[in-house]
């Protein structure tokens, strides 16, 4: 075999075990979709506790639904204003951040850049190695900035957030998940309607609990039968309360 054809076929097998090695991370820090699989597992379990709470002790379908619908809509509202002050606060904190280093670069450039050599030669690069680097970020302000923010408080300055995308997203998923249970009330009542709802309940918490198990890369059956036991317990334990409650009132 020639010494070219040899060549082209050990670059071949290069560049086979290179595409083989290079993999896409996960995103771990959050993201849409599991946010919203997070909240469609809130509405579910706390609604479908609610509901068969209710009907333990008022098996009148009206009042189930009014119940179901209530909490529901507060739920879902709680859980959109809880995430917009919490991602106003965190927007607000990280432009404060920013606008604090845009003025430090600004009036202590060299001392940004020795901060910023220092962090480099922490990474393993040598003193002039992380010198040069750092003299060379700090020749655009606008990079400067993103690298400190990156380097120095862990953000991205063009994402710091939307609290109305994110609270909108939060009402949506959990009124999803409080839904569920609350559905076969529009269409039945009494014994039937409360064991749609507690199986409703239980499929829909072992397809959240596969769901996370394919984020976090986990057992889906035991990530799905511990979705399933916590909402056991919820609905037994608002069960049982509710039962007492009516025979009591």
């Amino acid at each position: 075999m020639s010494d070219g054809v040899l060549e082209h076929a050990h670059d071949h097998e290069g560049e086979h075990h290179h595409r083989h090695m290079v993999h896409r991370h996960r995103d771990v820090t959050g993201g849409t979709a599991r946010a919203t699989v997070f909240g469609i597992s809130d509405g579910l379990v706390s609604n479908v506790a609610l509901i068969l709470g209710v009907a333990a002790a008022e098996s009148q379908r009206s009042n189930v639904v009014v119940a179901g619908v209530a909490g529901l809509l507060a739920g879902a509202a709680s859980m959109a204003a809880g995430e917009y002050v919490s991602m106003k606060a965190q927007s607000e904190l990280v432009e404060r951040e920013l606008a604090i280093e845009r003025r430090s670069l600004e009036h202590q450039p060299a001392a940004e850049t020795r901060e910023l050599a220092a962090i480099y030669r922490q990474r393993g690069l040598d003193a002039t190695q992380a010198q040069e680097m750092a003299e060379a970020v700090m020749v655009d302000p606008e990079v400067a900035l993103e690298v400190h923010a990156r380097e120095e408080l862990g953000v991205n300055p063009d994402d710091t957030g939307n609290p109305v995308a994110a609270a909108l997203s939060s009402f949506v998923a959990f009124a999803i998940g409080a839904l569920i249970p609350l559905m076969p009330w529009f269409f039945a009542e009494g014994t039937g309607a409360i064991l749609a709802s507690a199986i409703l309940g239980l499929v829909s918490a072992a397809t959240v609990g596969a769901v996370l198990a394919r984020f976090t890369e986990r057992s889906i059956f035991r990530t799905a039968l511990r979705q399933v036991t916590w909402a056991v317990v919820a609905c037994s334990a608002t069960f049982g309360i509710g039962t007492w409650l009516g025979t009591a009132l």
